[in-house]
């Protein structure tokens, strides 16, 4: 007979009179992978909050192992045997493996003076021979692959006893045959009886790892499913609460040369890459982690200088190591890293919007902006933004709406060559939707798109041709029924190369 792990009971968050999450009831059996899914702000992150201890419910229960508990801050969390590993890994790079499993849980001696550093050692050494025995806890965690330091999270949930680990997102920045050691080792812990909370936005994944999954719409509980019983298509539905047409991918592009990269390099990071795209086209590029896709458009849109080769943009020559120079020439940049470097968080969408083209929205030297709040309320409109307010910090928005904001912002700049680094990563599948069917229009109105993604599915969608790069070179270049899952791996980790 199964038991309840966890049991969350009429979970209730008030900001306010703002209702976040209203009678959530939410339960893991022990020894199960059961995912939490839900669009950017369904109430995934409340519940997880309330069950971590970084807020406190206004109304509702928590049961461990069927004895009440009461969870008022982290700590009495961890005291519960509840950890959370967290998109962003909670570590301090300079210190070593061991030392950074250990912060706040120093192992003492001689009457608690010192630290005892070599029992930590062993410690760490203990737990991760069973997790990862290639990690050594005296590197500098600075110094390990990101699924590697996310295994170091793990071991330190282990540390603490934890029962119920919970997940979000932890596949965000790991490459395909990671999310595999991940998935085994996960299977790993719940044959020892640990109950996993799995988030992610990546179907696939939570088809592969979870046994149930519960789902949240609105800040309200849905259903709790058997993943078994279920398929993509009936979950998402659920989850958005409406049907999620999967629309074939349909190409725009021309014969018309629009973009031209001649042998552009940049030291080691990027080498004598050579590509065109046209008019109207999608071109995905693909590979690992590392492979230089980031690199390559950091050249592209004028942020590093390249140490030869050269860009043509219809026929013109671009200044490279110009930002400025790139704007002007029509090419626009959507980040991988939208937070850090798409968004001024604390600023408004309407000022955010303006950033590239400010001269458009400004006359003798003052902002026009009535007119600003005019195209940018119209762009809103058209990219669906959510809430649909332009004097709200982009920063409080969800990352899907915060991605319109960027792409909205390039819309605005009459830009002609679209950039997208991970375009829907840690987008929830209803605005991934939106997300391509934005990029099929923007190639249906002439413009070229190239799109950097670590999701072969997104790739594969999105694209008219494929360029497959690893370790900084192109590898293949791939068309109609070649651009597959098979080849693009292939040629991620493969050193053939073809045309």
């Amino acid at each position: 007979m199964c038991s309840d792990r966890l049991s969350m009971r009429g979970m209730t968050k008030k900001y306010g009179q703002v209702t976040v999450l209203e009678n959530v009831s939410f339960n893991v059996i022990a020894g199960e992978t059961h995912a939490l899914i839900g669009e950017n702000g369904a109430g995934k992150s409340t519940l997880l909050n309330l069950l971590s201890g970084v807020r406190e419910a206004t109304a509702g229960e928590i049961y461990i192992d069927g004895q009440k508990v009461s969870i008022h801050s982290p700590r009495a969390a961890k005291e519960s045997g509840i950890a959370m590993i967290h998109q962003e890994l909670q570590n301090i790079p300079e210190l070593s493996v061991f030392q950074n499993m250990f912060l706040g849980r120093s192992v003492r001696k001689h009457f608690g003076l010192f630290v005892d550093k070599a029992k930590e050692r062993a410690m760490a050494l203990d737990i991760l021979k069973d997790l990862d025995p290639s990690i050594d806890p005296n590197v500098p965690i600075k110094e390990l692959k990101v699924a590697q330091q996310q295994i170091v999270e793990i071991a330190r949930a282990l540390l603490d006893n934890a029962k119920i680990i919970a997940m979000d997102e932890p596949t965000s920045s790991l490459t395909p045959s990671e999310f595999e050691r991940l998935a085994a080792l996960i299977k790993q812990l719940t044959a020892q009886g640990v109950s996993i909370i799995y988030v992610s936005h990546k179907m696939d994944e939570i088809f592969k790892v979870c046994d149930r999954a519960t789902i949240l719409r609105d800040g309200h509980f849905i259903d709790c499913v058997n993943i078994a019983d279920e398929n993509e298509e009936s979950i998402v539905t659920k989850m958005v609460g409406r049907k999620v047409e999967k629309l074939s991918h349909q190409s725009y592009a021309t014969d018309e040369k629009m973009l031209e990269v001649k042998n552009l390099s940049r030291e080691s990071a990027v080498k004598n890459i050579n590509f065109f795209a046209n008019k109207g086209e999608v071109v995905g590029i693909a590979g690992l982690v590392g492979a230089g896709r980031t690199e390559l458009f950091r050249l592209i849109a004028g942020l590093d200088k390249p140490t030869s080769g050269e860009i043509l943009i219809n026929g013109q020559p671009l200044k490279l190591n110009s930002v400025k120079e790139s704007i002007k020439m029509g090419i626009g940049l959507v980040p991988e890293d939208r937070k850090k470097e798409g968004i001024l968080k604390d600023r408004s969408v309407s000022i955010n919007i303006a950033m590239p083209s400010m001269d458009r929205f400004s006359q003798a030297g003052f902002l026009r902006k009535d007119y600003l709040n005019a195209i940018s309320h119209q762009l809103m409109m058209d990219l669906n933004l959510k809430p649909l307010d332009l004097d709200k910090t982009v920063g409080t928005f969800s990352g899907g709406n915060q991605q319109k904001v960027i792409i909205g912002r390039w819309l605005a700049a009459g830009t002609k060559i679209y950039l997208f680094d991970e375009p829907t990563r840690g987008i929830d599948i209803g605005t991934k939707s939106e997300i391509y069917n934005l990029i099929e229009n923007l190639a249906k109105a002439g413009n070229v798109v190239l799109v950097v993604s670590s999701e072969m599915p997104e790739i594969i969608r999105v694209s008219d041709r494929v360029l497959v790069m690893k370790e900084g070179e192109i590898k293949a270049e791939l068309h109609g029924s070649d651009i597959n899952e098979d080849n693009i791996g292939r040629y991620s980790i493969g050193n053939n190369k073809t045309h």
